[in-house]
């Protein structure tokens, strides 16, 4: 059987980037897959995939308790209109599905944009694949990706 999350460990040591990869049981939500992961909701960071109006994508990586500011986003990134894009063109764009996305890997390089609480945390992520994890230093991935950090974030009840 080959291992499905061969992809993100080829791409990240590629990088250089130390990562953990730990299988579990699937999840139906992020603050299940915390629990079984034994951290809190905020330990794990979203991936998610952006659309801008150009058709180009970009990442956000937000803790698992925030959501995306789009105010924040659309400042930083220096545009008028931000989206997220429906699971198929999530997939087409990065190769992965919603759920398992992740920058180390992605079918394309689009710039990664990290919310800025992230900074010298070891965080956990989706690894390309349903039922695993992966674990790196925050600060390594975004060396790595050379990522913008910014506070693009803002708390989930603010929605």
């Amino acid at each position: 059987m080959t291992d499905p999350t061969a992809r993100v460990r080829d791409a990240a040591s590629a990088r250089g980037l130390d990562i953990e990869i730990r299988e579990r049981p699937a999840a139906r939500s992020l603050p299940e897959a915390a629990e079984l992961l034994g951290i809190p909701p905020a330990g794990i960071v979203k991936t998610l995939v952006v659309k801008r109006s150009d058709d180009t994508y970009l990442f956000a990586l937000v803790p698992g308790d925030r959501a995306i500011s789009w105010p924040k986003l659309r400042a930083v990134v220096g545009v008028n209109k931000l989206q997220l894009p429906d699971p198929e063109r999530a997939l087409a764009a990065t190769g992965y599905e919603r759920g398992t996305i992740v920058p180390i890997g992605s079918a394309t390089e689009w710039p990664v944009y990290a919310d800025e609480r992230i900074v010298g945390e070891r965080i956990a992520m989706g690894a390309g694949a349903h039922g695993y994890s992966l674990f790196v230093q925050a600060d390594d991935l975004i060396t790595a990706y050379a990522a913008t950090v910014a506070d693009i974030s803002q708390d989930v009840e603010a929605r």
